[in-house]
């Protein structure tokens, strides 16, 4: 490896160290938002575990938990991977807008937790109210989503 090409993949790290800080002041978890980082700046199709805990020098652990949570939230997907024993990773293509879709369980845990909140609480009770309210944005938001996302689509595609 000549010694430019060293500088640019350090140069690269940094930026991606940069930005995992950032989605961690956006709320991400830290691990989740380091994991992600190395995602978006891999030069490789997929990743493993291993070679997260590796590149991030973090437990095995902990980017266990990360690699869940970006999968519970569709950011990255699971490939098969015959022939080996370590399960593989990528960041999806549609990514960013899967976010954004029904497919995020985040988004289907908040309606069912509305939803179990609703009939765990009386009309008048100020909570219903509030549970009500939560309810309505989540399926607004769910259904507003397809178009925004058809938009998007057509400009990328």
């Amino acid at each position: 490896m000549t010694e430019a090409h060293v500088n640019d993949r350090l140069e690269q790290w940094r930026a991606a160290e940069r930005l995992a800080l950032t989605l961690i002041e956006g709320g991400l978890q830290r691990m989740a938002a380091r994991t992600l980082a190395v995602f978006l700046f891999t030069d490789q199709d997929s990743v493993t575990a291993g070679e997260i805990a590796e590149r991030l020098e973090a437990s095995a652990g902990s980017i266990s938990g990360a690699i869940k949570s970006l999968l519970t939230v569709g950011l990255i997907e699971r490939l098969p991977s015959p022939g080996s024993r370590r399960e593989h990773y990528r960041l999806r293509d549609d990514a960013w807008a899967t976010l954004f879709t029904s497919q995020n369980t985040v988004i289907q845990a908040m309606l069912q937790a509305a939803a179990a909140g609703i009939a765990a609480t009386a009309d008048g009770d100020p909570a219903h109210h509030r549970l009500a309210q939560m309810h309505a944005f989540y399926e607004f938001l769910l259904g507003e989503l397809p178009a925004l996302l058809h938009r998007w689509h057509q400009q990328t595609g």
